[in-house]
């Protein structure tokens, strides 16, 4: 009887070393497999290597008593993340990484104590990397639902990361999640990215949510690091126009030109401020200085012939010989610069009317009676 319970835990104690070597060998592997990765072996010995670990671990897992161990189901969760890495079947590492996913669940329900950590993290960053993939894959394709899916995702585990911030905030942005753009685009502002494109974005955004302030205070943020930012100047400067910050706009304007004296639309925006605040000489040398950039720049022309004309009737108001005698003279400028508006931009109704009205005056009635024609044709 002594002999029989001694040979039957005998075979017990077998079994039970049986069984824990399976999680040994698969240790053991587990080593092998980092030392590989770590020297950069081929992938097909590191398939080697994973497939004896995972037959080892397998086999580990469906034992009563070793499959109760954390570090079981983390070595197995470790195995299958990273096999989703190198598989080149697409199907079959699918279907790893959806095994990893629910192994990973296992195991940090199993993990109470955090001694598996490390490996757990190893595992998570696996099927991070794999989230990366797919959601540079799912973005390449316009698929931007499953991008913004997976790369949020990606950012949130890396969330000092610029470029993943950017790359989740345009796909939010292109399905129109608009809310989920502006926090990933400010994630990627506030960690250091100076990529013109962001706090253009980002103003946009706060413009949308009538943020003006925080829209304002962005694109000032962006021109900080980008000064000679052609677009982020334009959006700036459009932006204060539209809200009526016109002394702000102008100091902006005039200070960009000073290191940016070949931009035809800063000057012409410098000119029309200054004659809205009824500096008509200043405005005139800003549109003419628009104008020696690109003779046949129409806005510039328009506008350079409206202050002429301002200035003429502020002449003939003063009912003097000289005023009258201006008064002719700015008017003839005008017209002269109103005639090679209308040949640019034949079809601009405003320089049409005022062409009338000074032939009109100087009772060329065959000119107005062409322009009246062509008026009544646009």
């Amino acid at each position: 009887m002594k002999l029989y319970c001694s040979i039957v835990a005998t075979l017990f104690s077998m079994q039970c070393f049986a069984q824990s070597s399976q999680v040994q060998i698969a240790r053991n592997n587990l080593g092998k497999l980092q030392a590989a990765i770590r020297t950069n072996v081929d992938t097909k010995q590191q398939f080697t290597i994973l497939g004896e670990g995972i037959k080892a671990i397998e086999a580990a897992t469906k034992d009563k008593r070793t499959k109760k161990w954390p570090e079981t189901w983390a070595i197995k969760a470790y195995f299958y993340s990273y096999l989703t890495l190198i598989d080149p079947d697409e199907q079959s590492s699918e279907d790893n990484y959806n095994k990893s996913l629910n192994l990973l669940d296992t195991s940090k329900m199993l993990n109470r104590y955090d001694e598996n950590l490390d490996l757990i993290n190893a595992a998570t960053l696996n099927t991070i990397i794999k989230k990366q993939n797919k959601g540079s894959k799912a973005y390449a394709s316009n698929d931007f639902a499953n991008a913004f899916t997976y790369l949020k995702e990606v950012s949130d585990y890396f969330p000092t990361d610029t470029a993943l911030a950017v790359n989740a905030a345009l796909s939010a942005q292109n399905i129109r999640a608009y809310d989920n753009a502006l926090f990933y685009f400010k994630r990627a502002k506030d960690n250091g990215a100076t990529n013109p494109m962001i706090f253009q974005f980002l103003g946009s955004l706060y413009s949308s949510k009538f943020d003006t302030e925080k829209a304002i205070s962005t694109l000032e943020d962006g021109l900080k690091v980008n000064p000679l930012n052609t677009f982020l100047i334009n959006d700036y400067i459009n932006l204060l126009l539209d809200n009526e910050q016109y002394d702000k706009a102008l100091e902006s304007i005039a200070a960009v030109i000073n290191y940016d004296k070949n931009n035809k639309i800063l000057y012409f925006l410098y000119g029309y401020l200054q004659q809205v605040k009824l500096n008509n000489e200043v405005a005139v040398k800003a549109y003419r200085n628009a104008i020696q950039l690109d003779q046949n720049y129409f806005p510039a022309l328009y506008q350079l012939a409206i202050t002429y004309l301002d200035a003429a009737s502020a002449d003939l108001k003063l009912k003097s010989p000289e005023g009258i005698s201006n008064f002719v003279a700015k008017v003839n400028q005008g017209e002269s610069i109103l005639e090679h508006a209308h040949e640019i931009n034949p079809n601009d109704a405003h320089t049409i009317q005022l062409l009338i009205e000074i032939y009109s005056r100087k009772n060329r009635l065959d000119k107005v009676q062409e322009l009246k024609k062509v008026l009544e044709e646009l």
